[in-house]
């Protein structure tokens, strides 16, 4: 038996966030963004190898085996739940777990902004949780799943790989499918989904043409899609979902994102002043202006147009980051650090607030 189970729990009690596992290298903690030594011994490519046959189920053991990397979830028994990639580096073994939270969050423990809390009660369309790697992506579409959950009857299927939070039934009825245990890949569980009569729909991630396109068909016959997309900022996500298109079906996508897109959330952690991270969200908001860009192509102003339209719900990174400065949440410089322009925060954080993005708006008919 490998030391895995000593590293979990000891990873835990330091509040870390992930775990680095590499061969002839002493384990890492990552704990609030910053990497440190665990204080273990060097582990061996032995000992890692012992370690990987311990954690790895069954169905994946040969998916490693043949691809020498594979993705899936560990839930050690009064430890914690963690999702783990393994794979091979300079031929050895190495491998990285986060660590997921048992309880399942709300939007109030994880400080989002407050109009987060309607896309739980949006009845169709598709709601993007976009950021980097880490950003809390994961955390935040699970906040919304459990909402609705607690307070609505609804046919929720979720499709993930792997899964991440476990959800009990309480108003709704969930049904979580596993790549890889459940469903032999995300493209056929896609292709079957909408003969499971559901209500709601989870996608882990927004990967591919056959990911988006079942997305943006559930949603045109009166589903809501929630789904996590890999983008710097909220106005790049558009963008992205076209990008997996030949430039051929741009047009047609286009159109279809207009009709069936609901909400773009995309987050940044920054580090807190009394908490360990706090997120900082641009919020894209499918507004009557919105709409008229992505239809128009012209998605080189969704920014300006997320600037102004605070009254529809929207907010910018530097929106984000100065009323997190101002309530004290965040210190100002971890704002600047984060912030998409931080001359222009530091000029708001002034007093000073300039009219560009209007400017910029005022020329769309």
């Amino acid at each position: 038996m490998s030391i895995i189970r000593d590293l979990l729990a000891n990873a835990i009690e330091a509040g870390a966030s992930d775990v680095h596992l590499k061969s002839d290298q002493v384990p890492f903690y990552r704990i609030h963004s910053a990497l440190t030594e665990s204080g273990f011994d060097v582990i061996s490519a032995e000992d890692m190898q012992q370690i990987i046959s311990d954690i790895i189920p069954p169905h994946i053991a040969q998916e490693f085996t043949q691809t020498s990397e594979a993705d899936f979830s560990l839930n050690e028994p009064d430890v914690g739940r963690f999702r783990v990639n393994v794979f091979r580096s300079e031929g050895k073994p190495t491998a990285a777990l986060r660590h997921v939270k048992m309880d399942i969050p709300t939007f109030e423990g994880l400080n989002l902004p407050p109009q987060m809390t309607t896309f739980a009660e949006v009845p169709r369309g598709i709601i993007l949780l976009a950021g980097t790697t880490g950003s809390g992506k994961s955390t935040s579409l699970a906040a919304i799943i459990q909402r609705i959950n607690t307070n609505m009857r609804k046919r929720i299927i979720t499709i993930e790989d792997p899964i991440e939070y476990h959800f009990d039934d309480d108003q709704s009825v969930i049904t979580q499918r596993e790549v890889g245990l459940d469903t032999v890949s995300y493209q056929e569980s896609l292709k079957r989904l909408m003969r499971q009569d559901p209500d709601v729909i989870m996608i882990g991630e927004m990967r591919d043409a056959l990911s988006i396109s079942t997305s943006l068909q559930a949603a045109e016959t009166g589903h809501l899609v929630l789904s996590t997309l890999h983008a710097s900022n909220a106005a790049l996500a558009i963008p992205r979902m076209l990008d997996v298109f030949p430039s051929a079906e741009h047009d047609r996508i286009r159109m279809a994102i207009a009709d069936n897109l609901h909400a773009v959330a995309c987050q940044r952690l920054v580090k807190g002043v009394q908490i360990g991270l706090v997120p900082a969200v641009e919020i894209l908001i499918n507004s009557p202006m919105v709409r008229k860009l992505i239809v128009k192509n012209e998605l080189n102003l969704l920014s300006a147009a997320i600037e102004t339209g605070r009254d529809d719900g929207m907010q910018t990174f530097n929106q984000a980051l100065y009323d997190l400065i101002t309530s004290g949440m965040i210190t100002e410089e971890s704002g600047l650090t984060l912030a998409t322009n931080p001359e222009s925060l530091r000029m708001n954080l002034q007093g000073i607030f300039l009219d560009e993005a209007n400017k910029i708006l005022s020329s769309v008919s």
